[in-house]
């Protein structure tokens, strides 16, 4: 009698039942269904926040300076923004006419009359006109600095 009850007792420790496993596995994958998308956002937000604060260093420094330079490396080697691609910076004519490449908002106006300066975002693709899907996840810098965010949001 002693030994039946020892086995009988080993056999409700064994382990979980597959129900209890399906369970288990059922609630972590819910679990991180839902944590993965907001980890990814915070992230994704993170680096627009440092493209952000990158553009405004740049812009101080360029403000210091007696005249625009032509490249944007500061005696180094070109900056590069939170996804790996290396900042723009386009200096802009003096000129009344407008350069092709001059970034440019919907109405088709320039963003900036000095230079314009930006990141080219998650995707490592960009446009002139910020109206373009391409530019649409660009950092930028407009109304010659009155705004630095998503192109987005301008």
């Amino acid at each position: 009698m002693l030994l039946s009850q020892c086995c009988a007792w080993k056999t409700e420790l064994n382990g979980f039942t597959v129900v209890e496993l399906l369970a288990v596995v059922t609630i972590l994958g819910a679990l991180s269904a839902l944590g993965v998308p907001k980890i990814q956002q915070t992230v994704e937000r993170a680096r627009v926040a440092q493209a952000i604060g990158d553009i405004h260093t740049f812009a101080l420094n360029l403000a210091t300076q007696d005249t625009l330079p032509d490249k944007l490396s500061f005696g180094g080697p070109v900056p590069v923004d939170p996804w790996g691609n290396p900042y723009r910076y386009e200096k802009l004519p003096l000129k009344k006419k407008v350069p092709k490449n001059a970034r440019k908002d919907r109405f088709q106006v320039p963003l900036n009359t000095q230079y314009d300066l930006y990141s080219m975002g998650k995707d490592g693709k960009t446009s002139a006109p910020l109206t373009a899907k391409a530019s649409q996840d660009d950092v930028v810098r407009a109304n010659d600095g009155g705004f630095i965010g998503l192109a987005s949001a301008y």
